[in-house]
């Protein structure tokens, strides 16, 4: 087949199917990279490139906000300070782990955070009774890793290079029952991805390591710490931390996101932590010193601890808009990494088959595998040109050439002369010889004596595209292929066959698991309603959820229990274009959005008056978390850790409310407990997006009381009994004798269902609020203040109590017979449930609007 033709999309698509990210690729490059028409960027493992929406939002930013010196409490230090903590927990978000695992310290860098941890590491010389440290690395590492022996040459501590193979190949079992005497530090430091080759390293090195099963470690007694250059794989691939929990992860964010630049990070296992020392102290470091005696007591938060002075506020700031920008173009981690990898790949395999007319080839490739998998390789391809003779086109020569071209690549040995010289055949001789000839690192002495001193390097980012390849493969072609241009066929089909066959098992992989996790949710039984034995005059009688906080409700005649309340109560919540949660009491067209939950379907449909229907999904599977925004929100001071739901959402909503709003949900894996002031249960209950408990009760004749009440009252229309109802938003309505009984009540059972009664309901202006209209009146909470005395109270916040170990309790139908058990005082007479204390913190939902939001 003639190159040109081979050279095609349609050979891109037979051999890897995930290009781009839903929307016309080169719509967005228009759009967000104006600036790169007519240059072919694949240098993207040194720095990737920003989208141009990142730079405008981030100077909106800055000149609409004052943003002060985070160690002052001013408001606009305030401001500067809780910012970062959100960047911070939003980092943490984007490497799956949290806070209580994992501490981000700022750097200049990925050098400065490798430097800071190598400072800081307790390292020990030998004694007479105790073996020193060893400081050990593989030997495809970046020269900031193997500069650490700079800093532990003249401590006393053993340096052990290890070679990518030795590693698993002079592995040992670990004996059982072996008792670990030794506490001497040891700290094994391995890139995630080679800068080099682009070669992934298992992940799971880092707990054979921290468990001596594998070589160096599994040789030497002690306590194994690991470092994880994670700087290269984290530019176009997701780092899963529960997956490998290294004690030390150094990155830098301009490769992720290409601005802001100089700024790192240094992420600590909190485990790990304690063990640092740190000598030096700077401003914002220090809990207490004195400065006229050695005295000096350290920051308890470890970040604090160890960024000395003031960090660079505005860049770390920048990183709030990267993430959103990257999340918003591409929609995470992993479709970035397919769409990278798919892309090096093709150049893998059209490169390494392209033959010059004498069927000599073309390049020379350093890898370790064929491109197989994006899980062992990643968008990074480094080779040499060969000419018809065999011999290697120095890299100087290529990258001159590429500029012509307005091509831009990387040449010579990029910071890694152990990968250097293992794939290139140099011996350290050589080096040594090399350097007398005059090459040193970063020159253009590409070849001495014939032989390669570096070579080129070619890599993507989630920007790159199928045209930068082609244009790629056609300047190598024109300016260092003899021609005719032959391809080696057999070589093209092999690798054609494996990628073929790697994707389809990677397919059925995900179906498979898709299956499984349907068939879960399709065979999710509930208990079956038992009868209760005991008739009474206390009718469940209505049965509400409210699946978007401070949404319409949703009327069920039967419904699941599940762990959180009501199965999809109050799981997804809207917030405003600063992730600020939204409720009625500050956009009272919330109760205009119909949300209906459809359980077969796996839906959650958003409907409005004058709106297109459009739906979301209620279960979403686990592989596909990493696709979505995982995000940080607030509801009543309770972190909680949210999904964003994506654009459709989002722009449905925001049509309809007329500012910029997101639906987001609680994140499956996220647990919220109840405020343990008022948890007196032996085991907390867990919540959704409610802001005090899992149920709210109302008594239909508590309703009627209130009724009259404000009939009575002059100067106000009169409501009818169900409009009443609906303000109050209510999960259950019971049909009881007395006006208020409930609030004697310390527990219940409906159907089958053991409920706790949590205390009442504090009322504020919300019940104003007419569901059907979306207009504000000042009933009913006149009366129920005139009614109480100064006290709106009105309903009771209930818990369930599932047995032990029971992820469900059941279903719970309307017509449900209830029993009540009264709060028996000291006197031996009923008396009231505690009203819950207020918890108004300002903008966010208060206890006041109580769990009606």
């Amino acid at each position: 087949m003639d190159f040109h033709k081979l050279n095609s999309f349609e050979t891109f698509k037979e051999v890897w199917s995930c290009y781009g990210y839903g929307e016309n690729l080169e719509d967005m490059l228009e759009r967000e990279f104006t600036r790169m028409k007519g240059t072919v960027y694949l240098d993207h493992a040194a720095n990737t490139l920003y989208p141009e929406s990142l730079v405008r939002s981030y100077s909106l930013d800055i000149s609409r906000n004052v943003y002060g010196n985070p160690h002052s409490h001013n408001p606009s230090s305030r401001l500067t300070h809780e910012t970062m903590e959100r960047v911070r927990y939003r980092i943490l978000q984007h490497f799956n782990t949290t806070p209580e695992e994992y501490s981000v310290i700022f750097t200049s860098g990925c050098t400065a955070a490798i430097k800071l941890a190598a400072e800081v590491f307790p390292w020990r010389s030998q004694t007479e009774s105790e073996a020193g440290s060893h400081f050990c690395y593989l030997t495809d590492n970046h020269t900031s890793v193997v500069g650490i022996r700079g800093l532990t040459s003249n401590r006393g501590v053993v340096t052990l290079p290890v070679s990518p193979q030795e590693v698993e190949n002079r592995a040992k079992d670990k004996i059982l029952g072996e008792v670990e005497v030794c506490q001497t530090p040891h700290l094994f430091c391995y890139p995630a991805q080679s800068n080099y080759s682009g070669t992934k390293y298992p992940l799971s090195h880092v707990e054979g390591l921290q468990a001596r099963r594998l070589y160096p470690a599994c040789d030497h007694q002690g306590h194994w710490f690991v470092l994880l250059d994670a700087a290269s794989l984290v530019s176009c691939s997701p780092l899963n931390l529960q997956d490998c929990p290294a004690d030390f992860i150094p990155i830098s964010f301009y490769k992720i996101f290409g601005f802001p630049t100089g700024l790192g990070a240094l992420l600590v296992r909190n485990h790990a932590a304690g063990i640092l020392k740190k000598t030096y102290f700077g401003g914002g470091t220090a809990a207490a010193y004195l400065s006229s005696e050695d005295y000096y007591v350290q920051a308890a938060n470890v970040s604090d601890r160890f960024e000395d002075g003031t960090v660079s506020f505005l860049d770390i700031i920048a990183l709030n808009h990267s993430f959103e920008a990257l999340y918003r173009i591409t929609g995470g981690m992993q479709n970035i990494q397919q769409h990278t990898f798919g892309l090096a790949r093709y150049t893998y395999m059209l490169l390494s088959s392209l033959c010059h007319g004498n069927r000599r080839p073309v390049a020379q490739m350093y890898t370790l595998g064929q491109f197989d998998s994006p899980r062992t390789q990643g968008a990074i391809l480094n080779f040499n040109l060969i000419d018809s003779c065999g011999e290697i086109i120095g890299y100087s020569q290529v990258d001159r050439m590429a500029s012509l071209y307005n091509i831009h690549v990387r040449t010579g040995c990029f910071c890694n002369t152990g990968a250097c010289q293992s794939f290139l055949g140099i011996t350290n001789q050589e080096m040594r010889r090399n350097l007398q000839a005059g090459h040193v690192c970063g020159d253009t002495i590409d070849l001495v004596d014939g032989q390669p001193t570096g070579s080129v390097r070619v890599s993507f980012g989630y920007m790159s595209t199928f045209d930068d390849c082609q244009k790629f493969l056609s300047f190598v072609v024109e300016c260092f292929v003899e021609k005719p241009v032959t391809i080696d066929h057999a070589r093209l089909e092999r690798l054609k066959a494996a990628i073929v066959s790697n994707e389809e098992k990677t397919v059925n992989i995900i179906e498979v698991t898709h299956k499984v996790e349907e068939k879960k949710i399709s065979q999710k039984g509930f208990e079956p309603v038992r009868p209760n034995s005991c008739e009474g005059p206390y009718i469940l009688t209505n049965i509400y959820i409210y699946p978007i906080k401070s949404c319409g409700a949703f009327e069920a005649h039967k419904w699941p229990v599940g762990p959180q309340g009501l199965l999809y109560d109050r799981s997804w919540m809207v917030v405003n274009g600063n992730g600020v949660c939204l409720s009625q009491k500050r956009e009272s067209r919330l109760c205009l959005i119909r949300p209906q939950v459809h359980l077969s379907s796996n839906e959650l449909l958003l409907r409005a008056s004058g709106m297109n229907t459009i739906s979301v999904p209620l279960e979403i599977r686990r592989e596909m978390h990493a696709s979505f925004q995982i995000c940080q929100s607030k509801v009543c001071g309770d972190r909680v850790e949210t999904m964003d739901c994506g654009d459709e959402a989002a722009s449905w909503l925001s049509d309809l409310l007329g500012q910029p709003c997101r639906l987001i949900r609680q994140s499956p894996d996220f647990t919220r407990y109840m405020n343990k002031k008022s948890d007196t249960a032996i085991t907390s209950s867990t919540l959704s997006l409610v802001n005090e408990a899992q149920y709210l009760m109302i008594n239909r004749a508590s309703v009627e009381l209130i009724q009259k009440v404000m009939s009575s009252r002059q100067d106000y229309p009169e409501f009818d009994t169900e409009n009443i109802i609906s303000r109050f938003r209510s999960n259950f309505i019971i049909s009881g004798v007395e006006p208020f009984e409930e609030d004697n009540w310390s527990h219940l059972v409906i159907g089958n269902i053991r409920f706790m009664v949590r205390g009442q309901c504090v009322r504020c202006q919300m019940v104003g609020v007419d569901q059907n209209t979306g207009t504000k009146t000042k009933e009913p909470l006149m009366s129920l203040s005139a009614y109480h005395n100064g006290k709106v109270t009105f309903g009771v916040y209930l818990s369930h109590q599932l047995p032990k170990g029971s992820p469900t309790a059941g279903v719970l139908s309307a017509g449900s017979h209830i029993l009540p058990e009264p709060h028996i005082s000291e006197t031996g007479h009923p008396s009231p449930s505690p009203s819950l204390p207020s918890s108004n913190t300002g903008d966010l939902p208060s206890t006041s609007g109580g769990f009606v939001s």
